[in-house]
Parts: structure tokens; sequence; C-alpha cells
């Protein structure tokens, strides 16, 4: 008798690969992001979508505040066209990523979810800021 795992058979490779590489076009993790930073090879912009209050108390350094209730078409207009936005929010208990991913594509704008949020840096032990939002572009 087969486990619970797999009860279900796993998909055949060719479908796990194609799979997995849709689901890295939708996301990246903290990890990631932390080495962009660190290497000065980043090529996106990071946006904190939490409210401001949130994005004061703890954030990701580079991050910029950004709450998705905010995300417009004329806000999104201070960056070029092909910017490559990456979103988090409080952590995985949290859809606020979702939301803003969603309205940057609505927007024809490429955006990426960082997986594990603000639980996520700091589950890796990485350093956060603090202090009032910054909006910048």
């Amino acid at each position: 008798m087969p486990s619970r795992v797999t009860a279900t058979p796993p998909a055949p490779p060719s479908e796990a690969e194609e799979h997995f590489a849709r689901k890295l076009a939708f996301e990246t993790d903290c990890t990631d992001v932390h080495a962009a930073f660190r290497s000065g090879a980043v090529d996106f912009v990071l946006l904190d979508v939490r409210g401001a209050a949130a994005y004061a108390r703890a954030h990701v350094p580079g991050a910029l505040s950004l709450p998705h209730r905010e995300i417009t078409a004329e806000r999104m207009m201070s960056w070029p066209h092909e910017t490559v936005f990456v979103v988090y929010c409080a952590g995985p208990h949290c859809n606020g990523a979702d939301q803003a991913a969603l309205k940057i594509a609505r927007l024809g704008r490429r955006a990426k979810v960082m997986i594990g949020g603000m639980t996520g840096w700091a589950d890796e032990g990485f350093a956060y800021e603090t202090g009032p939002a910054v909006v910048e572009t």
C-alpha cells in the first residue's frame, strides 16, 4: 500500500520541469534578493507592499514602501516600463504580495513575489531596517 505521499503519483519529469520553471517565473526568495543586494546586481525594484506603519517597524534594506492599495497606473509611471518589481508582505499568512503582483501585472508590468516576506527574511537571519516609509523612484 503506498504512502499518502505517493498515493498520487508524482508528475513525469518533463511535466515537473515545466511546472517548476513556470513557478520560478512568478517567485523569488529572500536568499536570492539578499544576494542581489549584497553583490550590487540589483536589476529590479523591491517593494514592501504592507502599510506604512508596518514598513516603519521593520523592512528589508533597499525596499521602497508602496502599499498594495496604493498601486496605480499613475504611481507605476515613476519607473520605466521594463522595470521588474519584486514585492513582499508580512509572510506566508499574508496575501498582500499576491494582490500587489496582480495589480502590477494588470498594469502590463512584470512582477515576482518574494516568498516568505518579512517572516522569511527574519527566518534567514538577515538584517532589517526601521524607519518611516520612503517612496523613491
